[in-house]
């Protein structure tokens, strides 16, 4: 009975003190993944930095494209009042040309009237000048009486009057014909001189613009540079928050397989002291050969169980309508045409936002052009967006589970956008994917 009692003693102690061993790899401690999560932090810090860098040199470019667009307008404006000018200037010249054709018709006119009268006034001339003393003398001697002396000399002076008038006329309109002809030759020329000058104020306005062309066309490869530098530094960022949101599960999971060992390693003891004082007992009962000895062992049983959710994911704001789809369009704020990376719900301002899915947030602040952002890893490489959250409409924060279909967050408008509405995205692995797919 004795030897059976030490027995039964030692193999209650062995049972106690060679429990197996739970086998597995060397896991990260505690410290190493606060390490970790330090340095992560760190990555975090130098890509929100350079993000912010971004979006500084992106609005810089905005605000000198805008002044460059304000210069082309005010360009633009004078192009339009050059050509104002040139309308006129071009009437001027249709009016100076007409202006020369009806003087060049009136030249004509009398040049005709002169040539008629040529003859006649260089017979008349030539008869004044030369032997005009003469024959006026003649013409009066061959009077018969002396009222005939005074009708001819009558005739004679108005003979006389009238040439000598249609001398000065002659004189006048050539004179007059020759002077118009210059003054008008000459404004002429002034206004083919002005219309010149125009032009080549044209051409000149016309370089300028090019000029602001080019430098819009900068400027929009500068902010667009930005943008693309914005969302690489999103896309850390999103990779960041998500080995960050790992590293606290696995540093949770660490902490909490500590206090399972240290849970364990108290039950080892407790049963090891009960082993002990079982055999002391056991001993003490073969040494006295009374009573009788038996044990009892009992155990709980535990088990726990992962319930996962199956199927679509739940439509963030119920059935509203979708304003924007998922895919290339023309960015309705920059023009540009670009990869719509999300579905927009057409909701107004302060509808209650709902998580498609269970999972953890990983980012939970202003997030570059979505505005205030919500997104949550709902693990294998699964995560959702919601985007342009009202301000202060956060209702979650960075390490939160959340369950499905919780309010997370209020509709806005923050960030680049036209107006009120939920920006929604799926992304699998850090790409976006069509969430009509999924919901």
């Amino acid at each position: 009975m004795r030897k059976i009692a030490a027995g039964l003693a030692v193999l209650l102690l062995s049972a106690v003190m060679f429990q197996p061993s739970e086998g597995y790899a060397k896991k990260p401690t505690v410290a190493e993944i606060d390490k970790q999560l330090k340095q992560l932090q760190q990555d975090v810090k130098s890509a929100k930095s350079q993000q912010e860098k971004a979006a500084s040199q992106g609005q810089q470019a905005q605000h000198y494209k805008n002044k460059t667009n304000q210069n082309l307008q005010y360009v633009l404006g004078q192009i339009g009042l050059v050509k104002g000018e040139m309308k006129q200037i071009s009437a001027k010249i249709d009016n100076t040309e007409q202006s020369l054709k009806t003087t060049a018709s009136e030249l004509d006119a009398a040049q005709e009237r002169v040539d008629s009268r040529q003859k006649l006034i260089e017979s008349r001339v030539r008869l004044m000048y030369t032997d005009g003393a003469v024959s006026y003398l003649d013409v009066l001697l061959s009077s018969k009486s002396f009222s005939d002396f005074l009708d001819r000399a009558d005739s004679l002076k108005l003979i006389v009057d009238q040439d000598q008038d249609l001398l000065d006329q002659h004189k006048r309109d050539e004179a007059t014909v020759t002077q118009k002809k210059k003054e008008l030759e000459g404004q002429y020329a002034q206004a083919k001189q002005l219309y010149t000058d125009l032009e080549s104020q044209r051409s000149v306005l016309k370089e300028k613009e090019a000029e602001k062309q080019e430098l819009i066309a900068y400027y929009d490869k500068a902010i667009e540079d930005a943008e693309d530098i914005s969302q690489e530094q999103n896309a850390k960022l999103v990779q960041l928050a998500s080995q960050r949101a790992a590293l606290e599960d696995q540093k949770d999971k660490l902490k909490a397989e500590e206090a399972a060992r240290r849970a364990a390693a108290a039950k080892a003891a407790a049963a090891k002291r009960a082993a002990e004082e079982a055999a002391r007992r056991a001993a003490a009962a073969a040494a006295s050969s009374s009573g009788d000895s038996g044990a009892e062992h009992g155990g709980d049983d535990s088990s726990s169980t992962y319930a996962s959710g199956s199927g679509p994911l739940l439509l963030p704001v119920g059935s509203a309508r979708v304003s924007s789809p998922y895919g290339y369009r023309i960015h309705p704020v920059t023009g540009d045409r670009k990869l719509h990376t999300g579905v927009d719900f057409a909701v107004p301002q302060g509808t209650d936002i709902h998580a498609a899915e269970a999972g953890t947030v990983i980012v939970a602040e202003w997030w570059s052009g979505y505005g205030y952002c919500v997104v949550i890893d709902h693990g294998g490489g699964m995560w959702t967006l919601y985007g342009h959250i009202r301000e202060g409409g956060i209702k979650v924060s960075v390490g939160d589970k959340v369950e499905r279909g919780q309010t997370i967050a209020e509709s806005g408008a923050t960030g680049r956008g036209t107006g009120p509405h939920l920006h929604f995205e799926v992304r699998i692995d850090g790409k976006p994917v069509e969430p009509m797919d999924y919901l």
